[in-house]
């Protein structure tokens, strides 16, 4: 990251002034101590110096007042973020000079809220000069001076109303599970001079969050500071082509290694990611900062890239498969993808995609650009309308499956009444049909087979990019005895391409087995 110091210069409407920048770095060292993790006086490190300096010294020419009023901060844990912002909320309440100041520590729930509180009050306690300008008001998480005060809240404690804030220090912003909160302390600020609503984060994944609009405005005004000139981005991140398990992306997304954060345990943290499914995003998300798809994603990803194979669908004109079919909700992607049985006891699979035109465009933030993109680019099917009609379905599946010898075609049953007699009436045997429940017992097997397939490369695909995003959205589920199914957790994400692939690959592993096996209570597939 750039020292935010030597990002900006000195222009007819802004300029920087170093007593007012110095004085609030001084304030740390000579009136806080460390009260959490570290011992001693609160001696800002560089990354939290160049904070503290460019929000507090740059000012309007004009009127003399702060320039920055707003900043987003994302850091990777332990840090030191709480603890900065437990600082700057004290500097806002007892230096900054502002009549019957109200400053907030808001974060999603009451427990966060009150770690902020916790830091600050014993910063406050270990300082006699502190102590007798504020109050601890433990029960009620607040701190009370002469002219003003401090006050933890929560988005479980309901709507905010009626506030005039001077500061908000919103911590981890990316568990905000809406926008509530964050829009109520927003339309508080009009009567404040210089009010500064500060959130530090470290990253997530949700992207129809709050968090990351804010991120993306944040990365947005990093490249162009001139598209608000009084909000000040600080991320802390890696690059999403680097190598994460190399120390020196550790380095540079962690501003404090070697300090707050040891080194020894990004290592035992990094090695057991390596080693365990589904701990890798976790990794990625809290020690480097790197937004990924999905909370935690089972599917190791570098191990998809290594099966992706040199071949067509032509290749295959005329060979045994089988076809899963995940239909679409009104928005969502319909999904049919064919796994064909490869010497060696593994699957070669090839998807197709539908969308409806109109919906595209419905879709939002990311989601959308990803879709529109893929559609573009001929990788997703669009129908004309907002919802598919299942005769064009129908004729455009029937069509693909023609060229194949499909041995059973698999389908979650929800919604799937007229597609599949409108297949049958195609042509394609009621008995190839299988409806399968979407449960452990139907998705347990092909899942655990596909994670066994990629590390000794016995899957293959042709490099498809939707079912590749698909396969980075997939978190999971496990039932008390160990079974798995696909899930996409917490994300808005899609993952229907994966869900149509594990039913093909199911009926395949359980193709010539006896016909028992296709009944509800063994394998989890349905004749019909």
């Amino acid at each position: 990251m750039t020292r935010l110091k030597n990002r900006y210069s000195e222009s007819p409407k802004w300029e920087f002034d170093p007593d007012e920048a110095a004085r609030a770095v001084k304030f740390f060292p000579l009136c806080l101590n460390h009260v959490k993790g570290m011992s001693g006086k609160f001696e800002l490190q560089p990354w939290q110096e160049d904070i503290v300096s460019t929000l507090f010294g740059w000012k309007s020419k004009e009127t003399g007042l702060r320039r920055f009023t707003r900043c987003y901060c994302e850091v990777p844990r332990k840090n030191g973020k709480t603890t900065l912002a437990a600082g700057i909320m004290l500097y806002m309440l007892l230096v900054d000079r502002e009549p019957g100041a109200e400053v907030y520590a808001a974060a999603t729930t009451r427990e966060q809220a009150g770690l902020i509180y916790e830091i600050a009050a014993d910063m406050v306690s270990a300082s006699p000069a502190l102590s007798k300008r504020c109050k601890r008001l433990d029960s009620r998480k607040r701190l009370v001076t002469d002219n003003g005060y401090f006050q933890a809240c929560s988005s479980q404690a309901g709507p905010i109303h009626g506030t005039n804030p001077h500061c908000v220090i919103f911590d981890e912003l990316h568990e905000q599970k809406d926008g509530k909160l964050w829009e109520a302390f927003q339309t508080g600020f009009g009567a404040r001079s210089q009010p500064l609503f500060f959130s530090i984060t470290t990253a997530g994944f949700d992207r129809s969050s709050i968090c990351w609009r804010q991120h993306q405005y944040a990365k947005a005004v990093e490249e162009n500071p001139e598209l608000d000139e009084q909000f000040l981005p600080a991320l802390f991140h890696a690059d999403e082509e680097d190598d994460w398990t190399a120390e020196s992306t550790w380095e540079k997304a962690n501003p404090c290694l070697d300090v707050s954060l040891k080194r020894e345990f990004l290592r035992s943290e990094c090695a057991r990611a390596q080693e365990i499914p589904g701990t890798e995003n976790s990794f990625r998300r809290l020690h480097l900062n790197q937004w990924t798809e999905q909370d935690t994603r089972i599917i190791p990803m570098h191990a998809w890239d290594e099966c992706e194979t040199e071949m067509t669908i032509d290749d295959f004109e005329g060979e045994e498969c089988f076809a899963g079919l995940d239909l679409a909700s009104t928005r969502d992607v319909t999904a049919l993808v064919l796994s064909f049985p490869t010497d060696g006891g593994g699957a070669a699979v090839f998807p197709y995609f539908w969308i409806p035109e109109y919906n595209i465009d419905q879709r939002s933030g990311q989601d959308q650009r990803l879709v529109r993109q893929f559609a573009d680019m001929g990788h997703i099917r669009t129908t004309p309308g907002n919802v598919i009609d299942d005769q064009w379905l129908v004729n455009d599946i029937y069509e693909i499956m023609d060229r194949f010898s499909v041995r059973y075609l698999g389908f979650d049953g929800w919604r799937a009444d007229t597609p599949i007699q409108l297949l049958h009436k195609e042509g394609i045997p009621l008995e190839v049909m299988r409806k399968m429940p979407q449960t452990f017992s139907t998705y347990n097997e092909p899942f655990q087979k596909l994670l066994s397939w990629l590390i000794d490369g016995s899957f293959k695909h042709d490099g498809n990019k939707v079912l590749r995003w698909m396969a980075s959205n997939v978190a999971h589920k496990e039932d008390p005895s160990g079974n798995i199914r696909p899930d996409k957790g917490r994300s808005a994400e899609k993952i229907d391409g994966i869900s149509a692939m594990l039913m093909a690959m199911g009926l395949q592993l359980h193709y010539g087995s006896d016909e028992g096996a296709y009944t509800s209570g063994n394998s989890g597939v349905i004749l019909i």
